[in-house]
Protein backbone atom coordinates (compact mmCIF):
# COMPACT_ATOMS: atom_id res chain seq x y z
CA UNK A 1 0.00 0.00 0.00
CA UNK A 2 1.30 3.76 -1.02
CA UNK A 3 1.44 6.53 0.87
CA UNK A 4 -1.34 7.46 -1.73
CA UNK A 5 -3.46 4.35 -0.75
CA UNK A 6 -3.03 5.32 2.91
CA UNK A 7 -4.12 8.72 2.89
CA UNK A 8 -6.99 8.37 0.67
CA UNK A 9 -8.37 5.17 2.75
CA UNK A 10 -8.23 7.87 5.76
CA UNK A 11 -9.56 10.35 4.46
CA UNK A 12 -12.48 8.23 2.87
CA UNK A 13 -13.25 6.16 5.73
CA UNK A 14 -13.71 9.29 8.04
CA UNK A 15 -16.22 10.41 5.47
CA UNK A 16 -18.24 7.03 5.14
CA UNK A 17 -16.89 4.73 7.94
CA UNK A 18 -15.08 1.62 6.60
CA UNK A 19 -18.18 0.52 4.67
CA UNK A 20 -18.23 -0.81 1.52
CA UNK A 21 -14.26 -0.12 0.61
CA UNK A 22 -14.42 -2.19 -2.44
CA UNK A 23 -16.36 0.36 -4.38
CA UNK A 24 -13.13 1.81 -5.88
CA UNK A 25 -9.90 1.03 -6.38
CA UNK A 26 -6.59 2.45 -7.34
CA UNK A 27 -3.19 0.94 -8.75
CA UNK A 28 -0.16 2.92 -9.85
CA UNK A 29 2.14 2.43 -13.45
CA UNK A 30 4.87 4.59 -12.27
CA UNK A 31 3.49 8.06 -12.22
CA UNK A 32 0.01 7.24 -13.84
CA UNK A 33 -3.10 6.40 -11.27
CA UNK A 34 -5.31 4.03 -12.48
CA UNK A 35 -8.58 4.76 -10.26
CA UNK A 36 -11.44 1.95 -11.26
CA UNK A 37 -15.18 2.19 -10.43
CA UNK A 38 -15.89 -1.27 -8.75
CA UNK A 39 -19.39 -2.65 -8.85
CA UNK A 40 -19.00 -4.60 -11.78
CA UNK A 41 -22.29 -6.47 -10.93
CA UNK A 42 -24.31 -3.31 -11.32
CA UNK A 43 -22.72 -1.98 -14.65
CA UNK A 44 -20.25 0.24 -12.16
CA UNK A 45 -23.41 2.33 -11.76
CA UNK A 46 -22.87 5.10 -9.26
CA UNK A 47 -24.18 5.65 -5.85
CA UNK A 48 -23.44 8.46 -3.35
CA UNK A 49 -20.85 6.22 -1.62
CA UNK A 50 -18.96 5.64 -4.69
CA UNK A 51 -19.59 9.57 -6.32
CA UNK A 52 -17.45 10.16 -2.60
CA UNK A 53 -15.03 7.65 -2.74
CA UNK A 54 -14.13 9.11 -6.08
CA UNK A 55 -14.01 12.07 -5.61
CA UNK A 56 -11.78 11.92 -2.45
CA UNK A 57 -9.82 9.64 -4.76
CA UNK A 58 -9.59 12.84 -7.67
CA UNK A 59 -8.66 15.21 -5.10
CA UNK A 60 -5.57 13.57 -3.37
CA UNK A 61 -4.75 12.87 -7.54
CA UNK A 62 -4.65 16.64 -8.29
CA UNK A 63 -2.48 17.37 -5.80
CA UNK A 64 -0.06 14.64 -5.02
CA UNK A 65 3.09 15.50 -6.74
CA UNK A 66 4.33 11.69 -7.40
CA UNK A 67 0.92 11.66 -9.47
CA UNK A 68 1.42 12.64 -12.91
CA UNK A 69 -1.51 11.54 -14.87
CA UNK A 70 -4.86 9.60 -14.05
CA UNK A 71 -6.70 7.15 -15.88
CA UNK A 72 -10.11 6.41 -14.83
CA UNK A 73 -12.30 3.23 -15.91
CA UNK A 74 -14.59 0.98 -14.55
CA UNK A 75 -14.39 -3.18 -13.81
CA UNK A 76 -15.60 -5.93 -15.94
CA UNK A 77 -17.63 -5.51 -19.30
CA UNK A 78 -18.38 -1.90 -18.09
CA UNK A 79 -16.82 1.40 -17.67
CA UNK A 80 -20.49 3.04 -15.89
CA UNK A 81 -23.57 3.05 -16.28
CA UNK A 82 -24.45 6.02 -14.79
CA UNK A 83 -26.78 6.79 -11.65
CA UNK A 84 -27.86 3.03 -9.89
CA UNK A 85 -31.25 3.44 -10.17
CA UNK A 86 -31.89 0.73 -7.86
CA UNK A 87 -30.88 2.67 -4.66
CA UNK A 88 -33.39 5.60 -5.57
CA UNK A 89 -35.78 5.47 -2.27
CA UNK A 90 -39.03 6.69 -3.09
CA UNK A 91 -40.51 6.56 0.69
CA UNK A 92 -42.10 10.23 0.75
CA UNK A 93 -40.59 10.26 3.85
CA UNK A 94 -36.84 10.17 3.39
CA UNK A 95 -37.27 12.09 0.21
CA UNK A 96 -34.40 15.30 0.55
CA UNK A 97 -36.62 18.99 -0.60
CA UNK A 98 -35.52 20.10 -3.92
CA UNK A 99 -32.91 22.46 -2.61
CA UNK A 100 -31.37 19.57 -0.41
CA UNK A 101 -31.45 17.23 -3.94
CA UNK A 102 -30.00 20.18 -6.32
CA UNK A 103 -27.29 20.34 -3.66
CA UNK A 104 -26.31 16.95 -3.87
CA UNK A 105 -26.23 16.56 -7.66
CA UNK A 106 -24.37 19.77 -7.90
CA UNK A 107 -21.42 18.28 -5.21
CA UNK A 108 -21.39 15.57 -7.52
CA UNK A 109 -20.69 17.62 -10.44
CA UNK A 110 -17.30 18.46 -8.21
CA UNK A 111 -15.80 14.86 -9.69
CA UNK A 112 -16.16 15.85 -13.48
CA UNK A 113 -15.05 19.75 -12.41
CA UNK A 114 -12.04 17.87 -11.10
CA UNK A 115 -11.45 15.59 -13.76
CA UNK A 116 -11.40 18.89 -16.31
CA UNK A 117 -9.53 21.15 -14.64
CA UNK A 118 -7.38 18.97 -11.90
CA UNK A 119 -3.46 20.47 -12.97
CA UNK A 120 -2.47 17.14 -14.42
CA UNK A 121 -3.89 15.36 -17.68
CA UNK A 122 -6.90 12.69 -17.27
CA UNK A 123 -8.01 9.85 -19.72
CA UNK A 124 -11.24 8.00 -19.57
CA UNK A 125 -10.29 4.29 -20.69
CA UNK A 126 -13.73 3.17 -21.48
CA UNK A 127 -14.02 -0.19 -21.92
CA UNK A 128 -17.59 -1.08 -22.71
CA UNK A 129 -21.03 1.04 -21.73
CA UNK A 130 -20.86 4.81 -20.99
CA UNK A 131 -24.13 5.92 -20.37
CA UNK A 132 -25.66 9.43 -18.29
CA UNK A 133 -23.82 9.98 -15.22
CA UNK A 134 -20.71 7.37 -16.33
CA UNK A 135 -20.82 8.98 -20.12
CA UNK A 136 -20.57 12.77 -18.16
CA UNK A 137 -17.17 11.91 -16.34
CA UNK A 138 -15.50 9.85 -19.20
CA UNK A 139 -16.56 13.13 -21.32
CA UNK A 140 -15.10 15.62 -18.52
CA UNK A 141 -11.45 13.59 -18.91
CA UNK A 142 -8.64 15.02 -21.52
CA UNK A 143 -9.03 12.31 -23.68
CA UNK A 144 -10.78 9.60 -24.37
CA UNK A 145 -10.11 6.17 -25.26
CA UNK A 146 -12.58 3.49 -26.20
CA UNK A 147 -12.72 -0.47 -26.30
CA UNK A 148 -14.24 -1.51 -29.85
CA UNK A 149 -17.77 -2.45 -28.86
CA UNK A 150 -18.15 -0.05 -26.28
CA UNK A 151 -21.77 1.62 -26.38
CA UNK A 152 -21.76 5.32 -25.52
CA UNK A 153 -25.61 6.83 -24.97
CA UNK A 154 -26.87 10.11 -22.36
CA UNK A 155 -29.92 8.04 -21.65
CA UNK A 156 -31.42 10.59 -19.36
CA UNK A 157 -34.47 11.05 -21.47
CA UNK A 158 -35.31 7.17 -20.82
CA UNK A 159 -35.73 7.53 -17.19
CA UNK A 160 -37.09 11.51 -17.57
CA UNK A 161 -34.26 13.32 -16.44
CA UNK A 162 -32.53 16.46 -18.26
CA UNK A 163 -28.49 15.35 -17.65
CA UNK A 164 -26.23 16.10 -14.96
CA UNK A 165 -22.29 16.26 -13.91
CA UNK A 166 -21.76 18.56 -17.14
CA UNK A 167 -22.88 16.62 -19.83
CA UNK A 168 -24.76 19.11 -21.68
CA UNK A 169 -21.72 21.28 -21.36
CA UNK A 170 -19.12 18.51 -22.77
CA UNK A 171 -21.42 17.39 -25.05
CA UNK A 172 -21.96 21.45 -26.96
CA UNK A 173 -17.95 21.79 -26.83
CA UNK A 174 -17.02 18.29 -28.40
CA UNK A 175 -19.57 17.99 -30.96
CA UNK A 176 -21.20 21.27 -31.12
CA UNK A 177 -24.69 22.47 -30.12
CA UNK A 178 -26.90 20.57 -32.78
CA UNK A 179 -25.37 17.22 -32.29
CA UNK A 180 -25.31 17.71 -28.57
CA UNK A 181 -29.13 18.03 -29.04
CA UNK A 182 -30.13 15.23 -31.02
CA UNK A 183 -27.53 12.95 -28.59
CA UNK A 184 -29.58 14.74 -25.47
CA UNK A 185 -33.18 14.69 -27.14
CA UNK A 186 -32.91 11.06 -28.52
CA UNK A 187 -30.22 9.01 -26.57
CA UNK A 188 -29.44 6.81 -29.15
CA UNK A 189 -26.65 4.06 -28.66
CA UNK A 190 -23.42 5.27 -29.70
CA UNK A 191 -20.57 2.93 -31.34
CA UNK A 192 -17.06 3.36 -30.67
CA UNK A 193 -16.61 4.13 -33.76
CA UNK A 194 -19.32 6.15 -34.63
CA UNK A 195 -17.99 7.90 -31.33
CA UNK A 196 -14.77 8.55 -33.19
CA UNK A 197 -15.70 9.72 -35.84
CA UNK A 198 -17.93 12.97 -34.17
CA UNK A 199 -15.28 13.62 -31.97
CA UNK A 200 -16.80 12.00 -28.49
CA UNK A 201 -13.94 9.73 -28.38
CA UNK A 202 -10.04 10.46 -29.52
CA UNK A 203 -8.96 6.69 -30.26
CA UNK A 204 -10.71 2.86 -30.63
CA UNK A 205 -8.47 0.10 -29.77
CA UNK A 206 -8.70 -3.81 -30.11
CA UNK A 207 -8.72 -6.29 -27.00
CA UNK A 208 -5.74 -5.72 -24.88
CA UNK A 209 -5.02 -2.59 -27.09
CA UNK A 210 -6.90 -0.71 -24.72
CA UNK A 211 -5.09 -0.97 -21.71
CA UNK A 212 -1.72 -0.96 -23.68
CA UNK A 213 -2.31 2.07 -25.54
CA UNK A 214 -4.12 3.99 -22.52
CA UNK A 215 -0.98 3.67 -20.38
CA UNK A 216 1.62 4.25 -22.71
CA UNK A 217 0.61 7.79 -23.44
CA UNK A 218 -0.45 8.36 -20.12
CA UNK A 219 3.09 7.22 -18.98
CA UNK A 220 4.22 9.83 -21.62
CA UNK A 221 2.10 12.07 -20.06
CA UNK A 222 2.85 11.63 -16.58
CA UNK A 223 6.80 11.46 -17.21
CA UNK A 224 6.56 14.91 -19.56
CA UNK A 225 7.55 18.37 -18.24
CA UNK A 226 4.38 19.01 -15.14
CA UNK A 227 4.46 22.54 -15.51
CA UNK A 228 4.40 22.98 -18.74
CA UNK A 229 1.35 20.60 -18.82
CA UNK A 230 -0.45 22.02 -16.18
CA UNK A 231 0.03 25.31 -18.64
CA UNK A 232 -1.10 23.76 -21.67
CA UNK A 233 -4.58 22.35 -19.57
CA UNK A 234 -4.76 26.09 -18.71
CA UNK A 235 -4.59 27.54 -22.11
CA UNK A 236 -7.31 24.94 -23.80
CA UNK A 237 -9.60 25.85 -19.71
CA UNK A 238 -9.25 29.20 -20.92
CA UNK A 239 -9.75 29.46 -24.42
CA UNK A 240 -13.08 27.50 -23.55
CA UNK A 241 -14.48 30.44 -21.52
CA UNK A 242 -12.54 33.32 -22.51
CA UNK A 243 -11.81 36.14 -25.28
CA UNK A 244 -8.71 36.04 -27.87
CA UNK A 245 -7.15 38.65 -26.28
CA UNK A 246 -7.84 36.62 -22.93
CA UNK A 247 -6.32 33.70 -24.01
CA UNK A 248 -3.23 35.21 -25.62
CA UNK A 249 -3.00 37.19 -22.67
CA UNK A 250 -3.22 33.95 -20.32
CA UNK A 251 -0.24 32.05 -22.81
CA UNK A 252 2.22 34.84 -22.41
CA UNK A 253 2.31 34.42 -18.73
CA UNK A 254 2.28 30.65 -19.10
CA UNK A 255 5.00 31.09 -21.48
CA UNK A 256 6.99 33.21 -19.37
CA UNK A 257 6.64 31.41 -16.38
CA UNK A 258 7.71 27.74 -18.20
CA UNK A 259 11.12 29.24 -19.54
CA UNK A 260 11.84 29.90 -15.90
CA UNK A 261 11.80 25.88 -15.19
CA UNK A 262 14.68 23.09 -14.94
CA UNK A 263 12.80 21.24 -17.45
CA UNK A 264 13.14 23.85 -20.06
CA UNK A 265 16.70 23.79 -19.27
CA UNK A 266 16.82 19.94 -19.07
CA UNK A 267 15.01 20.45 -23.08
CA UNK A 268 18.10 22.42 -24.57
CA UNK A 269 20.48 20.42 -22.90
CA UNK A 270 18.91 17.25 -24.16
CA UNK A 271 18.53 18.86 -27.46
CA UNK A 272 22.33 20.04 -27.72
CA UNK A 273 23.43 16.41 -26.56
CA UNK A 274 21.11 14.55 -28.97
CA UNK A 275 19.44 12.52 -26.48
CA UNK A 276 15.29 12.41 -24.67
CA UNK A 277 14.96 15.09 -22.01
CA UNK A 278 14.60 13.59 -18.57
CA UNK A 279 11.59 16.41 -16.82
CA UNK A 280 11.53 15.79 -13.21
CA UNK A 281 8.03 18.71 -13.21
CA UNK A 282 9.81 21.15 -11.84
Amino acid sequence: MTVFDVSLKNCTEDALGAEEPDLLTTAREGRVLIVTLNRPDRLNALTPQLHERLLATLRQAATDTTVGAVVLTGAGRAFCSGGDMQQRDTAKSSKPTLEERADILQHHGETAKLLHAMPKPTIAMINGVAAGAGLALALACDMRFAARGSVLTTSYVHVAMSGDLGTSYFLTKLVGSAKARELMFLSEKISAEEALRIGMVSRVEVGTGLRDTTLLVAKKLAEGPAVALRYIKQNIFRAETGSLDEVIESEAFHMARCGRTQDVKEAVLAFREKRVPRFNGI
